[in-house]
């Protein structure tokens, strides 16, 4: 009686300890779930308070140390690296291989948690053989646990192409592959996650991930009710095409039209601009995808959804628009027709985001570089005059005005004004509507785009009698010998005459092409200071008159009018 006795006292006192260390565990756990605490939780030292209850014999404590560790790395980075440095992750390693299911859920947590803060930590976790433990995690029967182990790989593989190949080389693909065709919605999204993180950083990669005969599997998915599950389909899929043209046409290949499109008018905001992302990545590498993805109704759906988004979720539509008017001329015709200018210029304008605006300019340059006929278009709908607000406007990307220097090509600035600069030069050098250069015709234009303004008149007007005209009753010719004068065209008052700083310049023999349309009388008459010259001249004949009637009455002679040489009048 008293031996039992004894054995009740003892086992007592083990099961008072077992309760407390439970109770330890798991108060720490629902503490951790608190930012607040978190503080107070690394200065009383829990970290070294956890690490030998995950080797404890009773399965529940080991799992609810491992949740607060869990809990407490994905914090912050400084959390993390207490963590690693306690020594706890080979423990989770060893473990992982031996306990039961939820365990192993907690210690891929725990795994995860330290991998997502930055590439070093997500190193010292492969370092710890943790990669081995993972991938045999995605063969468990449990679909938890696969998502925990998937979930933790994609964190690690997303950091750097050297820690994606240590994944692929774990052998994680393929398993990842088949997690994706699993029924299990968590486990599709976190399987084509991981997937995307491994092909995003390298063609290799990508490669070896469509070589696990990945794309047959997860293209259709674009069609899944689950928009969290279409989200990241169309993230892996845009992440796999962007390397190359044959990754790219793989991809398509796999029936990616028209569930693709559809995603484009998603409810979901991230499928919409995932899918949008997805159609740029395919339509950028060659002519014959970029025509495809019109064939296949693509452009117009871009229209559509390029006009309906706004901020950066706006920037992948642009860019398509851009991409497949850059190729052909026959592709900028398809561009125009499905009537994207409207919805280019409304970024340009509207967009608070410079690269925004950016993309949009550089789009629609894409568009007016091909020929008359699309630079007609573009100046029709008010593009010159926007492109040169946004290059006049805001911070200063170059000197401009008429003190500038002329033909300076390449003034430092913002991404912005560098390619509205570039959009202006391309649409510029194909416009042969008068009426549109006329407003940039300016002595306020900067001189680095009314160079180019300038150099399509000096083009159209020698050849085009009616424009000559009209030229002049508009006021052309005035204000090109204005912006003459302004840059120190000495002799603006003959044809063809320069100085200044126009000698030698673009711009010096663009304005002498276009004095030499008009008779020099004409020239002169527009240029500045031409009335105040006049004066001079009447002054001068009042001055000779009135000394020659002087004379006259002097002589007692009758008046005759004083002869006058003409070059005075001249």
């Amino acid at each position: 009686m008293k031996e039992s006795s004894n054995a009740k006292v003892v086992l007592g006192v083990f099961e008072t300890y077992q309760k407390q260390r439970l109770l330890f565990a798991q108060t720490v756990a629902d503490l951790a779930s608190r930012e607040s605490n978190m503080d107070a939780l690394h200065g009383a030292g829990v970290c070294q308070l956890l690490r030998p209850l995950l080797l404890d014999r009773v399965p529940a404590i080991q799992h609810a140390a491992a949740l607060a560790l869990g809990r407490i790395a994905n914090y912050n980075e400084e959390l993390a690296e207490a963590v690693v440095d306690s020594d706890i992750v080979p423990h989770l390693v060893y473990s992982l291989a031996e306990q039961n299911r939820f365990y192993k859920k907690a210690a891929a947590f725990v795994l995860r948690a330290v991998a997502k803060h930055s590439p070093e930590l997500a190193q010292a976790v492969v370092d710890a053989g943790a990669l081995n433990a993972l991938v045999t995690c995605l063969e468990e029967f449990d679909p938890g646990v696969k998502e925990s182990a998937a979930w933790a790989l994609g964190y690690i593989a997303r950091h750097s192409p050297d820690l994606a190949q240590a994944v692929v080389d774990a052998g994680a693909v393929p398993l990842l592959v088949l997690c994706v065709q699993e029924p299990e919605l968590s486990l599709k999204r976190i399987a084509a996650s991981a997937l995307s993180d491994i092909s995003k950083h390298s063609p290799e990669l990508a490669q070896s991930v469509v070589d696990a005969n990945t794309i047959p599997f997860i293209a259709p998915l674009l069609a899944n009710p689950d928009a969290k599950l279409r989200r990241q389909v169309c993230s892996a899929l845009s992440q796999i095409s962007k390397h190359t043209v044959d990754l790219a046409e793989t991809v398509v290949d796999g029936d990616l039209f028209p569930n693709v499109l559809n995603c484009l008018k998603d409810p979901d905001g991230y499928v919409r601009k995932n899918s949008a992302t997805l159609i740029c990545e395919i339509a950028k590498h060659t002519p014959e995808l970029a025509q495809l993805v019109v064939n296949s109704g693509g452009l117009a759906a871009m229209v559509d959804y390029t006009s309906d988004a706004r901020g950066n979720a706006r920037l992948p539509g642009i860019m398509t628009l851009g991409y497949i008017a850059a190729f052909s001329e026959t592709l900028a015709c398809a561009v125009l027709l499905a009537k994207a200018v409207a919805p280019l210029s409304h970024a340009l304008v509207h967009e608070p985001e410079e690269h925004v605006k950016a993309a949009s300019a550089w789009s629609l340059g894409q568009i007016g570089r091909h020929g008359p006929d699309h630079a007609k278009a573009l100046a029709e709908m008010g593009v010159l005059a926007k492109l040169l607000k946004v290059l006049t406007g805001g911070s200063s990307g170059g000197p401009s005005g008429p003190n500038a220097v002329a033909g300076g090509d390449e003034e430092g600035g913002s991404d912005l004004k560098m390619k509205a600069k570039r959009a202006l030069k391309c649409i510029l050098e194909k416009t042969l509507l008068l009426d549109a250069l006329e407003p940039l015709l300016q002595p306020s234009t900067p001189v680095n785009v009314l160079k180019y303004v300038v150099g399509q008149f000096a083009k159209i007007l020698p050849n085009d009698v009616a424009a000559r005209r009209a030229f002049v009753t508009s006021g052309g010719l005035q204000r090109v010998q204005e912006i003459a004068a302004g840059l120190g065209n000495a002799g603006g008052g003959g044809a063809g005459g320069s100085g200044g700083l126009l000698n030698g310049t673009k711009m010096g023999e663009y304005i002498r092409i276009i004095n030499e349309c008009y008779p020099e009388e004409i020239v002169r008459y527009y240029s500045p200071g031409y009335s105040a010259t006049l004066l001079e001249k009447i002054d001068e004949y009042s001055r000779i008159h009135d000394q020659a009637t002087k004379l006259a009455a002097s002589e007692n002679v009758p008046q005759q009018q004083p002869a006058v040489t003409p070059s005075i009048l001249a």
